[in-house]
């Protein structure tokens, strides 16, 4: 897959309208580049909110480090994050990823001396860690121009008919690095108004009614009063 101007136009159009419809969502919450990486690999398959508790325990706790986590036993992280779900499953996580951290003395910045594809390499040999979570990890906690996949991605470009010719993760992020500019800033953004307009409009169950992509999405539309579907 290579650039098209056609692509690029479309693309960019579709963060210009969801940029004039949400502005810019100040994402990811977190107060630290590692409390972000936690919440990154806290929020999979969990809501936000169960996320935030699990994140709180562990600022109450004093243990929201690395080398906290580190030392604090298994069952106990566990416990910290029991509202995420997975929770002992995530904690062997986050004691992964603490230990490539401890390989730098946990100092992010020595993290630096790695191109972009070299470090992301290195976060996915990581337990638990797969693709999104490690594009999520490079662009929000340490602003590298990776375009994060997800979902919410993936449902709403291919109801724009904007897709590529295979349905995996690396072709759907091909996709977005071919046809705008490498930028971290703009997509960090992007993917966040993604994921505010599929929670708001373009969910699994579509909410048509003042959506401001609306014109071009080619599903037929639904009626938010009745639920009912029509072709406009």
């Amino acid at each position: 897959m290579t650039g098209n101007r056609g692509t690029s136009i479309k693309l960019k159009s579709v963060y210009k309208r969801l940029f004039q419809c949400y502005g810019s969502q100040h994402w990811w919450p977190g107060e630290t580049p590692f409390e972000v990486m936690v919440g990154a690999i806290l929020t999979q398959s969990a809501a936000w909110t169960n996320v935030e508790k699990a994140i709180a325990n562990l600022k109450a706790a004093g243990t929201l480090s690395a080398p906290a986590i580190r030392e604090l036993p298994l069952t106990d992280l566990a416990k910290l994050i029991y509202s995420s779900g997975y929770y002992n499953a995530k904690a062997k996580k986050l004691k992964a990823l603490v230990e490539l951290l401890g390989g730098y003395g946990d100092d992010l910045s020595r993290l630096d001396i790695w191109e972009t594809g070299e470090l992301r390499q290195k976060l996915l040999g990581v337990l638990g860690i797969g693709p999104e979570t490690a594009d999520s990890i490079l662009v929000y906690a340490l602003r590298r121009p990776v375009f994060v996949i997800d979902a919410y991605t993936r449902r709403l470009f291919a109801r724009l008919g904007i897709k590529p010719d295979t349905d995996t993760y690396d072709e759907w992020q091909t996709l977005f690095l071919e046809n705008l500019s490498i930028d971290s800033q703009l997509f960090n953004e992007y993917h966040a108004l993604i994921v505010r307009h599929s929670k708001e409009k373009c969910g699994k169950r579509q909410q048509c009614e003042g959506c401001c992509l609306s014109k071009d999405c080619l599903e037929p539309k639904v009626h938010t009063s009745t639920g009912s579907r029509r072709t406009d």
